[in-house]
């Protein structure tokens, strides 16, 4: 291939060398979010502190993107003793079934969550008296982060200017902080969840498929997974558990997987979205874009060199912006770009200028640019692309092999 190789490599490196510092940026704004969260336990022990973020931590030196982080805040309950009522699937049939926890009657230890302001009682059950309201939970929730980040403040816990609640007046499923590592802010979205096993179907399913560990998804389908708010009254299984806890199983593999999607990241950010500026593709779209990309090539040797394996990226992003259509791993119904409000012609188009003349874009500073080879992509490969969109059966390994080759990557 005409590509100068070491430029890929050299890259990842300048990307690399950042992951140091962004792990020390997280683990100060994590401190922070910590020390407030632990005042939120003393105020109400129903609210639980968990310091088991190692996966997340490791993700987010991955990225060069901005998009904001989940902290999730255990319940102190007895979950294994709540009845769930499942609601069914979604009308459109694209993500996970949202459910309701009830407590049930006469079962010591719940006692504390069958008060006014997270509980609500129900007179037409035999089983159940009442439900844990997922919009209560979330009010409680803020009530006492305001009171803990004042009195932490007052104390000079945290230091002045470390935390900005502005963004706490907004209603939602989650409730949103910016927190500073010392000079740059992130943004946590701070989500109550209930722990309990649950089980996931799309999960179980895939344990056939060849591309990840063995054992890896037993061991994740073993373990408890968080009920997160769906609505104001209603819970759901988190997907972006299940799904960073897939993406540490493929990093766990030899292979360039995880240092592809760190250089799409990396060039999504700065060339694709304009340093961040500009609306566009997220670090969750790039992981979803892996986790099939991963799929539709199973073999280590697809993942052994560097330019290769980000390639094997590009011709599944490239084929998901040509359809418009990115699959959710776990629910492939559930199209990710539908209503997403992104321009996705003008997307494609960048993306492809990339794939086409990608030492344009493998830049740290001006001085390394040189001389670019003429583009790898021609004008049919589009309507290649395409295919997909008329014939499911297109979606598969065989397909993508083809397009490998089109835009000399094989």
């Amino acid at each position: 291939m005409a590509v100068q190789v070491p430029l890929w490599h050299h890259y990842l490196q300048a990307i690399r060398s950042r992951g140091a510092p962004r792990a020390q940026d997280h683990q100060r704004a994590e401190n922070v979010l910590f020390t407030v969260l632990e005042h939120v336990h003393a105020r109400d022990p129903r609210f639980l502190v968990d310091y088991s973020h190692d996966l997340e931590a490791f993700q987010f030196t991955l990225r060069s993107s901005e998009d904001p982080l989940d902290m999730e805040v255990p319940l102190w309950v007895d979950a294994e003793a709540l009845l769930i009522e499942e609601l069914g699937v979604p009308e459109t049939g694209d993500g996970p079934a949202s459910c309701r926890l009830g407590v049930p009657r006469e079962v010591p230890g719940l006692e504390r969550w069958m008060t006014d302001d997270v509980f609500s009682a129900s007179e037409d059950s035999t089983t159940c008296c009442g439900h844990i309201v997922p919009g209560k939970v979330l009010h409680v929730l803020k009530d006492l982060l305001v009171a803990a980040i004042v009195h932490c403040k007052h104390h000079s816990l945290i230091t002045p200017g470390s935390l900005n609640a502005a963004s706490l007046r907004e209603e939602g499923l989650c409730l949103s902080l910016l927190v500073s590592s010392g000079w740059r802010m992130i943004r946590f979205n701070i989500v109550p969840v209930v722990r309990r096993k649950h089980r996931v179907p799309a999960l179980e399913g895939a344990q056939l498929m060849p591309c990840f560990p063995e054992g890896s998804l037993k061991r994740i389908i073993s373990q408890e997974v968080p009920l997160v708010p769906a609505s104001a009254q209603h819970w759901r299984v988190s997907t972006d558990y299940l799904l960073t806890r897939l993406l540490g199983a493929l990093g766990s593999l030899q292979g360039h997987r995880l240092d592809s999607l760190s250089i799409l990241d990396r060039v999504n950010h700065e060339s694709w979205r304009d340093g961040g500026q500009g609306p566009g593709l997220t670090f969750g779209h790039l992981k979803m874009v892996l986790l099939w990309a991963s799929v539709l090539f199973p073999a280590p040797e697809d993942w052994a060199e560097l330019q290769g394996a980000t390639y094997r990226l590009l011709v599944v992003l490239l084929c998901c912006l040509a359809t418009k259509n990115l699959p959710h791993f776990l629910y492939p119904e559930r199209n990710l770009l539908q209503d997403s409000g992104l321009d996705l012609n003008a997307l494609y188009q960048r993306v492809e200028r990339f794939a086409s003349q990608p030492e344009a874009f493998l830049r740290i500073h001006v001085t390394h640019l040189g001389r670019s080879p003429p583009p790898r992509i021609g004008n049919g490969i589009k309507a290649l692309l395409q295919l997909p969109a008329s014939d499911p059966t297109y979606w598969a390994t065989a397909y993508f092999d083809v397009l490998l080759d089109k835009v000399g990557a094989g």
